[in-house]
């Protein structure tokens, strides 16, 4: 078996620390998330599944133990290298798109591309190719308020992959959706991710979607178990 792309470690995070209302969310929590490999990520509401990405993408830091991405101990990195771990690393899916309105489609998936140093028609070449594989290219020139729910939540998942991540964090990615949209967004989701073979985990509370992923873990009372 290859390497993890995700290695968490003995993670263990608590809010208001030494007060009376003091809460462990995560506790001794140990998951690793191996190349092509989607994980769903079941819990229920306030069970800590947020807080978890977000240590899982280097946008919070643990209180205790250790987290890696792509076999690299990233736990005690400055700011300025997970900055750029998480630029060139990780792609961020959202239950909300958060498209930048005054941009086309084409133009929010290039935009995290420059930011990274790529050529502008590279960029552009890439971010058409992306929305070809959800089946949205013919939309590339269209702003967000022109574009459907799906439609739009497509866009957000091309952005997150247009840096060609390692791994992939989603919250709750077609939450905001119909049934009938969200089976045909998260299809194309899934698709994106088998063909480009890196490491997912997906936090969801639709148990029908969770079934279709490799593996499914719940996350309650701080702890993780096999679904």
């Amino acid at each position: 078996m290859s390497d993890p792309i995700l290695s968490l470690s003995a993670i263990t995070k608590a809010y208001n620390h030494g007060k009376p209302n003091e809460v462990t969310v995560l506790r001794g929590i140990d998951l690793k998330v191996q190349p092509g490999e989607v994980v769903a990520l079941v819990a229920p509401s306030g069970a800590g599944k947020s807080t978890l990405l977000h240590i899982a993408g280097l946008l919070d830091t643990p209180d205790a133990g250790q987290v890696a991405i792509a076999g690299e101990d990233l736990t005690g990195a400055r700011d300025g290298k997970r900055t750029a771990v998480r630029r060139a690393d990780v792609g961020f899916i959202y239950q909300f798109h958060h498209l930048l309105p005054e941009f086309t489609a084409l133009e929010n998936i290039v935009l995290p591309q420059l930011a990274n140093g790529t050529p502008r028609r590279d960029a552009e070449n890439r971010a058409l190719d992306l929305l070809g594989r959800v089946g949205i290219k013919a939309r590339a020139a269209h702003r967000p308020a022109a574009l459907s729910g799906g439609e739009q939540q497509r866009v957000a998942f091309c952005r997150a992959l247009a840096n060609g991540p390692r791994l992939l964090l989603a919250d709750e990615p077609t939450g905001n959706l119909d049934p009938e949209t969200s089976d045909r967004v998260f299809a194309a989701l899934l698709t994106l991710v088998r063909d480009t073979g890196l490491a997912a985990l997906i936090a969801t509370h639709n148990l029908d979607l969770a079934a279709r992923m490799d593996r499914q873990i719940r996350l309650d009372q701080g702890q993780l178990a096999a679904v």
